[in-house]
């Protein structure tokens, strides 16, 4: 068989809005807020083989600074791409890295599961919400408390807060106390604070609400970027909820660090960022450690990885809330046959595998173009 060379690359700028949506105060978190519009920025990439194979993957980073070297690449060579673009640019790394496997994935006919020797069919998967509000749902500890027992009817066997971006910290505390009250036991409980405890004492209590209530993990709590070995090993002297880390730190080597550091309970993945190739790295350095790898987002990629790790949880439902569709308008990217959304999980709580050869969920490229603000094409 003749290996596939890139020929071509194009790189679609995309541009989309979700009414009734804001922003947090950093700008990046999206927050139910009626009669808001929160415009999202991304782009559409096609990787073209002179054996007529393409590589395609949405919403992607854009990997224009890449498109001379990748030209006249063998698109079969990951290994070799990865580690040299480990090196001298890490920008759009996980872009590349999907487009190479959905080529490969296309070239052989397999879904990409396949590729790595998938054998997991349905994915548990867990109700990532949208952040807390000023008002509505998800405005208050009860509120949290109602969707998480709506998700629970749904199937869902856990739910993950992303809190409110805004203190005081009682307001945190209280919504792990509703949660648990209300569903601990019945489900698997997380939260994600995203970075937002200014203080030491302020991770400490809601750690400690945690501990109350067995919480499943607490995630990335502290103002730091969630980068600090040392700040994490302390706060693991004094609670006994698990940490998840590591979603703010790229590439193997410094997920590794944050293991052996023991900075860390379960460690964060994220094919959409680091890419397939290096996300399996990840998971193979944890399954070495007894560490099991929580795979950050939702998407294709995301399902593929998951079917072949036996040291993985739950798939990411993310940014769900009881009355807007936050993934809706990216969802217009894909033909019918891939959904992800608040109910795209079946009864028993479990999300399928996308089974087209590569990726396996096809593109709508009509869509794409109408969202389309801008293009460039390498060759």
């Amino acid at each position: 068989m003749k290996k596939p060379v890139i020929t071509k690359i194009e790189v679609h700028q995309i541009r989309w809005e979700m009414k009734d949506i804001g922003a947090d105060p950093t700008g990046a978190i999206p927050t139910y807020d009626p009669g808001s519009v929160y415009a999202r920025q991304a782009y559409a990439v096609r990787m073209h083989t002179d054996t007529g194979v393409v590589g395609e993957f949405a919403p992607a980073d854009d990997i224009s600074g890449a498109a001379s070297y990748l030209l006249g690449k063998s698109a079969l060579e990951r290994e070799g791409i990865y580690n040299d673009l480990k090196v001298f640019r890490r920008q759009g790394i996980g872009t590349v890295d999907i487009l190479l496997w959905d080529i490969a994935g296309k070239l052989y006919g397999v879904p990409i599961h396949e590729l790595l020797g998938g054998f997991r069919r349905r994915l548990p998967a867990y109700a990532s919400t949208m952040n807390g509000a000023k008002s509505g749902p998800l405005s208050t500890p009860e509120s949290f408390a109602d969707f998480a027992e709506q998700c629970l009817e749904m199937g869902y066997k856990a739910f993950k807060i992303h809190p409110y971006p805004r203190y005081p910290i009682e307001d945190h505390v209280a919504a792990v106390h509703a949660l648990g009250k209300r569903v601990g036991g019945k489900m698997d409980l997380m939260i994600d604070p995203f970075c937002y405890y200014k203080t030491f004492s302020d991770a400490l209590k809601v750690g400690y609400a945690c501990d109350e209530e067995r919480f499943f993990w607490l995630e990335d709590p502290y103002m730091d970027g969630g980068t600090s070995h040392f700040g994490h090993q302390r706060l693991k002297d004094f609670i006994r909820t698990p940490l998840l880390q590591a979603e703010k730190v790229r590439g193997l080597e410094e997920h590794v660090n944050f293991m052996l550091a023991r900075a860390t309970d379960y460690v964060r993945g994220d094919p959409t960022w680091d890419g397939i190739t290096a996300t399996m790295k990840i998971a193979h350095a944890a399954e070495g450690l007894g560490v099991d790898i929580e795979l950050h987002g939702s998407g294709p990629a995301q399902r593929h990885v998951m079917s072949a790790l036996r040291n993985s949880n739950y798939y990411e439902m993310v940014w769900v809330h009881p009355s807007v569709d936050c993934m809706a308008a990216p969802q217009r990217l894909y033909k019918s046959g891939y959904y992800d959304g608040l109910d795209a999980v079946g009864k028993d709580g479990c999300v399928p595998l996308p089974e087209g050869p590569g990726l396996g969920a096809e593109y709508d490229w009509d869509a794409i173009k109408r969202m389309s603000t801008g293009s460039r094409v390498f060759q």
